[in-house]
């Protein structure tokens, strides 16, 4: 029988591997400072950042400015940020939740089905109590991709090169390189955890980024889902305007599914001012055993030595 989910499961499952987002006072604002080609935001106090500087954002029905080209650079937030189910991640792949649902189920094949058997996640129909999971990020393995869109998507900042676009991540402080220059994949890479990746504008606003050579050991998402080493990950960033970026995410494994399958559809950011404060969220692995010790061995009945 599938296990409900409820208010508790939830709230377990963020803090389980949250144990800083209780620190965030609240969900930043879109803005902009002088200087910016963005209409001057009015002075719309919501919060203050983490060296205690009021956070400001766009007067409420005030329009954006036009995106620039080729440009999708910034401090980005994903909004809504108060809705963990679609930004963190905590059922799973936001446009295929682990909820039970037949059409939220990917297109496994027979190879995947027998790996997904093996994995223990700790939200969703399958889920476990944190103390019995087997899922590497609970201790603080890296994530990698496409697991890095896939859950604690928090605030990214892009920095763009002329031969490369740099993505900053504030979960556990993880940054990627995507290759600009017009290189080909490695033929024979040796895995990484967050892949080899190259990118190419498609249009003015929309840029195109292609990722291969994944390490097998991670997860796809939250709720377990497997990948092989052919995996490949299609992530579209479109500049709506000069304040709103939208991500989508599909995912190619033809080892794993029998069709490419959508993760994120059009997962909206909103701007952040350039010197904005993007506050630390770190993996530690002493404060993991303590939050076992204390609450996650604790409800499993096990002993917590």
């Amino acid at each position: 029988m599938l296990k409900r989910l409820n208010a508790l499961e939830v709230v377990l499952a963020l803090l389980a591997f949250s144990p800083v987002m209780c620190s965030q006072t609240g969900s930043p604002q879109l803005g902009s400072v002088k200087g910016q080609e963005a209409v001057p935001a009015a002075t719309v106090t919501s919060d203050l950042d983490g060296w205690g500087r009021p956070i400001t954002g766009l007067a409420k029905g005030q329009k954006a400015a036009p995106p620039p080209r080729h440009d999708i650079s910034g401090i980005w937030e994903p909004e809504p940020a108060h809705d963990p189910v679609r930004v963190l991640g905590v059922l799973g792949a936001s446009a295929m939740p682990e909820d039970g649902k037949p059409e939220h189920q990917p297109p496994y094949t027979a190879l995947a089905q027998e790996a997904l058997s093996r994995t223990k996640p700790t939200s969703g129909t399958r889920s476990v109590l944190p103390a019995d999971t087997n899922d590497p990020v609970f201790s603080c393995e890296p994530q990698g991709m496409p697991r890095e869109d896939l859950y604690e998507f928090r605030t990214t900042q892009i920095l763009q090169t002329p031969v490369s676009v740099v993505m900053l991540y504030q979960f556990n402080r993880i940054w990627r390189v995507v290759w600009t220059d017009g290189r080909e994949f490695p033929k024979e890479p040796d895995p990484r955890w967050y892949g080899y990746s190259v990118g190419k504008w498609e249009d003015d606003y929309t840029f195109v980024v292609q990722t291969s050579g994944t390490d097998e050991r991670t997860w796809i998402d939250r709720a377990g889902r497997p990948h092989s080493g052919d995996l490949r990950i299609e992530e579209r960033f479109h500049r709506v305007d000069h304040d709103h970026l939208e991500l989508t995410v599909t995912i190619d494994d033809s080892k794993m599914y029998t069709k490419p399958w959508v993760a994120v559809s059009k997962l909206s950011f909103d701007l952040q001012p350039p010197n904005f404060d993007i506050r630390e969220m770190i993996c530690s692995p002493a404060e993991n055993a303590e939050y076992n010790k204390l609450i996650g061995n604790g409800t499993s009945n096990k002993d917590s030595k």
